[in-house]
């Protein structure tokens, strides 16, 4: 087991972390300086009026906008199968007690079911602290049996443990992968040191889908549901391209896992040069649309430029 170091926000790791798009610059030839924009990638999830997925589009059905402006899409596959990158993160405070062995279970045959051999997955607990309990793997068994060593205790890290599975997981997985978290967590978070804008920036500067499961809406297992929790749930996944569920029986919870595994082999991957060269550091707004179709597209509502030393 892993205790995560510290958290230290310095400028440098956050200029460092927009991940999902960045330009250098490289010495041509002839002696002149030349900036090469690099590819802005984005996943998306395309669903019509009755939630149903659909996978059958091509590139020419797809219009991306950011900051308003179109772009040209470079690149495109549906259905992407594109190596996943998952990083559970499960909180075991004294709240989940009683429901910590549905839980795993749920998470167990989830792994077992989604993982590929060019897959890999971690598994993180968060109570008062944060806890790397398996570093990222394609061991399913090796996974199933660390999830059995979680035990509830504590108060709420939800903060700190999105921030540094991030900055210290996510934003170093470099390459053509799909980063996904999943937190199971009531959204309650009661000890961390960061606030919840600092660990939606960091998710959203991994390029990560987010996804949660709830473990308090409806009276999941017996427990009132929290509206300010759930809230925080939705929050952190819309911004990121993910969903909350929010189970209400056993039963639910497995459906859930399942719902993601559907969605992680339903989505489309495309790319995209920026037309707006400039390292700013500014976030910049993002909007997928389907020409013509009444259809709805889940994706991330946005990215952070990265920003050179010059930059105010």
């Amino acid at each position: 087991m892993k205790i995560f170091s510290r958290l230290v926000l310095a400028a440098t790791v956050l200029t460092l972390a927009g991940a999902a798009w960045s330009q250098q610059a490289v010495q041509t030839p002839e002696g002149r300086i030349a900036v090469r924009v690099e590819m802005v990638n984005l996943l998306c999830s395309v669903l019509d009026r009755r939630g149903n997925y659909v996978t059958t589009l091509q590139q020419d059905d797809f219009i991306v906008y950011e900051n308003n402006a179109p772009q040209r899409i470079e690149n495109f596959s549906a259905m992407s199968d594109l190596p996943l990158s998952i990083a559970l993160l499960i909180d075991t405070s004294a709240s989940v007690a009683n429901k910590l062995k549905f839980e795993q279970d749920a998470a167990t045959e989830f792994f077992a079911t989604v993982l590929r051999p060019q897959d890999k997955a971690l598994l993180v607990e968060f109570d008062t602290g944060v806890t790397l309990i398996q570093d990222f793997t394609n061991d399913t068994n090796l996974l199933g049996k660390q999830l059995r060593t979680l035990r509830a205790a504590g108060g709420t890290s939800l903060y700190d443990a999105v921030l540094l599975v991030a900055e210290e997981k996510l934003v170093p997985d470099q390459g053509e992968r799909r980063k996904t978290v999943i937190v199971i967590s009531d959204g309650e978070d009661t000890v961390s040191k960061v606030t919840f804008e600092e660990a939606l920036e960091m998710a959203q500067r991994s390029g990560a889908t987010v996804f949660a499961i709830s473990t308090n809406k409806g009276g999941y297992f017996g427990v009132k549901g929290s509206d300010e929790g759930d809230t925080i749930l939705e929050q952190l996944t819309s911004a990121t391209g993910g969903k909350a569920y929010y189970p209400t029986k056993m039963e639910d919870l497995s459906l859930a896992f399942r719902e993601i595994n559907q969605e992680l082999r339903s989505q489309y991957s495309i790319s995209y040069r920026s037309s707006n060269p400039a390292r700013d550091g500014t976030f910049r707004a993002l909007r997928v649309a389907v020409k013509g179709k009444d259809l709805r597209v889940r994706h991330r509502k946005g990215y952070f430029a990265p920003k050179s030393s010059g930059s105010d």
